[in-house]
This record gives structure tokens, sequence and C-alpha cells, in this order.
């Protein structure tokens, strides 16, 4: 779907998804009404539970806010971005790839469809929609009174446009994925073939029509419906722009439009944002005059929180025994769409093709090795200590929020440094120079070189604790250029395959969609580890087939994936997480549970 990615978050997993909203994942800044990312379910709808069992934190978190006094007219608001580097500012649900960008997007515009509690699209939103009886065909319609914030109404072709951005073959971003390519007539539109998609028909300026490939389960949980005012960024189809110069456009980053809650009134490049209210807003008029949102770092936000110069924020895990008792303030939380990961990188990104290549020889090559890193790596000691309990051994890449689907069969690689020689052994990594540091297995010296990011307190200490624990099983780990990277520096370098990464520490918001395709399949630009195989191409297409609808069917075939995944390990889940917010006292009518009937738009201050 949206693998947005990224839910959100620098400090290691970076922001929420951090990662890339890409995801896929971000946290909506309504608590996952405006967006449809960075959504938790939680356990019901006043509080969420801190799990069970020896890797759960003793708290109760609520996931509303307990003030229910009415808005006062007219309030304002100051928001926290929790940031240790200034925001991006690519402003365009089709070309963000950061949760930072997705933060602001939440605010001022949103999806045509809603979703609920289960993460699948509603009726509820600015636009309804009917899929026809062979599910091959979905019917949108915008309802009246939804407009662009310049007073332009949102139009059937202003969806379209979104798709022939996202489907062009110009467009270098990371979200045409299967959900975009399953519209009939994508593949020969991405590939220059034809100038229309001819799967997308325009009825009149509200309806429209979407024909699919393939009768998939995803969409309902992954049809993408971010309009783009084709009127104001300009038309790449009429030659009035290209995709490269429409990405880096003023109406893009400077005064972007979109016919959410709240306006753009200015943007100071990558440190803060004035929002006014948007009268016209299509749900109703919204309780707050403005809203300040402005970048804050994790090593002060608490002191900004305490002094009341911040009424809404997330707030680091590691900073949670700092805050707990803070007066004026109630903390919120949730389990994460998101989890951080150790990826192996193991080939390259063909931008011609657009797929990724494997090299059988890379130094991550043996899975043997792969599976030894996770198996010495203490992240239950990670997420006791430094987290205090707010963080907890990931075993999956299906994250334990789709309940559905992930599998708890497989309790990931515990702890077991004995259990790590011993695969090492096994697979010829020896110390052949007595110098404490196995060798490869031609007997060469072995350095695997380690990429992570900066931000918040805990980045140093956990890069180092794993550089450690590794050396406790013979390998020699060193960090890239010998310090940690800023959260943009980090991933230019993921991304961009840099020969000097042989693994690294990243994190994915998952997005409300549990098809983990747009991550790790093999036309996945967001598969940094750019790992293949065939076995998994197949797992990952019958998970969006039509026989998908069924859900036992789909548990199967995502439970054999999950097994692939931590048998081949391309990347080892560390961590899964619960996010905490705080909000001042006077915030009424917010909430971070996906189920609730609370809107974006509601939320205000009581004085």
């Amino acid at each position: 779907m949206k693998k947005r990615s990224l839910m959100l978050l620098a400090s290691l997993m970076l922001v929420l998804s951090v990662f890339l909203a890409a995801c896929s994942g971000d946290d909506s800044a309504d608590g996952g009404k405006g967006t449809d990312k960075g959504k938790d379910k939680g356990k019901d709808k006043g509080t969420t539970e801190q799990g069970s069992g020896e890797n759960a934190a003793d708290i109760d978190f609520p996931l509303d806010t307990s003030n229910d006094k009415e808005a006062m007219e007219d309030g304002e608001m100051t928001i926290a971005m929790v940031a240790d580097e200034p925001f991006e500012g690519t402003l365009n649900y089709n070309f963000y790839s950061g949760t930072y960008d997705a933060e602001i997007l939440g605010y001022f515009d949103e999806a045509l469809l809603d979703s609920d509690g289960d993460y699948l699209i509603t009726n509820n939103g600015a636009a309804t929609f009917e899929l026809s009886e062979d599910n091959k065909k979905l019917t949108l319609k915008i309802k009246d009174g939804v407009k662009w914030h310049d007073g332009e109404p949102v139009k059937t072709s202003d969806l379209l446009y979104s798709y022939e951005i996202l489907g062009h073959p110009d467009y270098a971003g990371n979200r045409y994925d299967f959900m975009i390519e399953n519209v009939v007539g994508m593949p020969e539109y991405h590939e220059g073939k034809t100038k229309e998609i001819s799967g997308i028909k325009i009825i009149n300026d509200q309806e429209m029509e979407f024909t699919f490939n393939v009768a998939s389960p995803s969409i309902l949980s992954g049809f993408w419906s971010y309009a783009t005012p084709r009127h104001h960024v300009g038309d790449i189809m009429t030659g009035e722009t290209t995709i490269k110069d429409l990405e880096s456009s003023d109406k893009i980053r400077v005064n972007p439009i979109g016919f959410g809650p709240y306006k753009i009134e200015k943007i100071v490049p990558g440190e803060s944002v004035l929002y006014a209210r948007n009268d016209d807003y299509w749900r109703g008029k919204p309780a707050l005059k403005s809203i300040v949102q402005k970048v804050v770092s994790s090593s002060t936000i608490v002191e900004s929180v305490k002094k009341g110069d911040i009424d809404l924020a997330s707030i680091p895990a590691d900073q949670y025994e700092t805050v707990k008792d803070v007066e004026d303030i109630e903390l919120l939380a949730k389990v994460d769409l998101a989890y951080t990961y150790i990826g192996f990188k193991q080939g390259k990104w063909d931008a011609k093709k657009k797929e990724n290549i494997t090299d059988p020889n890379a130094k991550m090559a043996s899975k043997e090795l792969r599976q030894a890193m996770w198996h010495a790596m203490d992240n239950k000691t990670i997420g006791e200590k430094l987290y205090h309990g707010l963080r907890f051994p990931g075993t999956s890449l299906i994250i334990p929020v789709f309940e559905s689907f992930h599998n708890t069969e497989i309790e990931g690689r515990p702890y077991d440094p004995e259990k790590a020689k011993e695969l090492l052994e096994e697979a010829g990594f020896k110390d052949t120079d007595g110098d404490g540091f196995r060798e490869d297995q031609k007997g060469e010296k072995l350095v695997i070189n380690f990429a992570s990011m900066s931000g918040g307190e805990t980045a140093e200490p956990i890069a180092k604790a794993y550089m450690q624990n590794w050396a406790d099983i013979g390998l020699k780990v060193e960090l890239v250029d010998g310090r940690l990277h800023d959260f943009n520096a980090f991933y230019d370098m993921v991304e961009n395959d840099d020969p000097k990464i042989d693994i690294y520490q990243g994190a994915w918001g998952t997005g409300s969609d549990p098809d983990p395709s747009g991550l790790y399949g093999r036309t996945a630009s967001f598969n940094y580890t750019r790992w293949t195989s065939e076995e998994n191409d197949k797992l990952l297409k019958d998970g969006t087939s039509e026989k998908a609808f069924d859900l036992e069917y789909r548990k199967k075939v995502y439970d054999e994936w999950q097994e692939l995944m931590f048998e081949e390990v391309p990347v080892a889940p560390t961590v899964y997480r619960y996010a905490l917010k705080a909000a001042n006292n006077r915030v009424v009518n917010y909430s971070i549970d996906p189920s609730s009937d609370l809107r974006l738009f509601e939320m205000g201050v009581s004085e």
C-alpha cells in the first residue's frame, strides 16, 4: 500500500517509520484518521496494555486524552516535531520518504478514502467507494464540498494525476508498488508504451472507476487515494512541468496545498510550519485557529514539555523515566506500526530495470553468518535497560499488530552467543590467525562495516552494544567512517547502495497493509538489502492474489513467508515498540486509537 513508510521517529528507528513512511510508515497527526499509515490497533478503546510475558512493561497507558471540556473558540496549539536534524520538506504524498515530512502532511492533506480500526478503507472520508462483485473494479465518488485550500474543487482528475505521476517512466520515488502496478494498463504506461492508463476511467468530476488486473485483498487496505492538485503544481502530461522539476518545485516545498483541516501559512525550511484553520474544510470548521509545529531536539523535548511550551509531542522511549511524573501532561501510548532491524547488504538496485539485483558473492551472502549475527544481539536487554521495557524483541517481519497474520510460532532468534558461534564454525568462519576475530570462508580477513543513525541518547550506546555482541562471537564490526550518521546522510548512503556499507540499522513504518512486498519484493526500491529469491517472489505474489481473499489461505502464505525470512535473514528484526505521546492537560478531543471517532479537525484546547 503505501509503505511510507512509515509510522515513525528518528532515533534509531527513525521516527516512526522513519523511515520511510514508506515505508511506509508514519504517525498521522490525528492518531490514524487523517492518513492511511502509522496506525495502531489498541487492545481496547480506552487503554493499551503493555503486552504480556517477560517482554512486557508493567504499565497501562490511555489512548485518549481525558480532558472532557469543550474546545475553546479560536484556540492555538504548539506541536513538536521531535527531530535532531531539519525536516526535508518534500510535502507531497507521491514524493516524500521520511516521517518528518509525513507528520506535516497529516495536518494539511489527507486521503480521499478514510480507514477504520482494522486499516480497511471505508466510506467515512471525503469520498466513498464500491467494489464490484468480482473484486476487480472500484468505483470512487468524491463527496460534495471537498475543496483544495485555494477554493478549487477536488476532482477525480486530481486522483488520476497521482497515478500518472506514480506510474510515469521518469518517476524515481518509492511508491510504484504492487497496488499501483495492479491497475489495468499501468505496466504499459510505466514502460512508456502508452500515454494513458486504460484501467482508470473518469466518469465526471466526482466519479471514476479503477479496474485491476488481480482481485487482491490489498485493494481494501492498500488502495492509493491521495489526490494531487494538478492545477496548482503543474501538469506533467501537457509538458507544463517535468517529474524532476515537480518534486523540487516551490508548489510542493514552499507553498503546498491540500484539502485537510489546516492550511500551510508559512514554512521556515527545516525548522517550523505555521498552519491556519481551513474554514471550508469538508467535515466542518476546525476547532483551532492555528497550529505551530516546530522542530525540537530529542534532548530538549522533555524540558519543553515540562515548561508548557509544547502541547503535543512524541516522547523518545529512552526518556520515559524523566517524563512519566511530569505534572500538567498525560502520556498516551500504543504499539507502533513499526519495527527496527539490522539489514544485510547483498546487492544493488538496477535503476534501468527497476529491480533489485542480488550478488551471490556479497560479503554478507552467507545466511549462516546472518543467522549468527541475529543470535548474537541482546535485544531483550536493550529494550529493558535503554527503553524501560517500551521496546521488546522482534521475532518476525510481520508485526504483532497484524494479529491475523503475525506468525506466533516463530520465536525469532533469541540471544544465544554459543549458538551463534556454532553456526559460524560450521559455516567455515574461523579464527585462523589467533587474533580473536574470525576470517571469512576463504581464510581472508573479515571486517564488517556497520552504518547506523545518530539521534537521541541511545543511538550510540545501542550501536556499541551490538558491535560488542558481535565481537563476543569473534566478528570484527566497525562503524562506517568511524561514526554515526545523521538521518538524511544515512539513508542517502543506504538507498544508493554505498559500497562502504555491509550492514545497517534501520527502521520501518509498515503502513496499514500487511502485504510486505513493498519492502521486500524484487521490484521494491525500499528493499535496501537487495536480497531476492524465486520463493520470495512466489509467496509475495500469492499473498496478494485473488485466492488471498480467503483469510486462512492468506495466513498460510504469510506464515510460510515469515518462515522463509526467518531462515534466510535478509534483515534481522531487533525490536518492536510502543510509541509515547505527551499531551498537555488542556488538550481536548485527541486520540491515538485508530478505531476512535475523533478527527483531527475536532482537536483543540480548553483554556
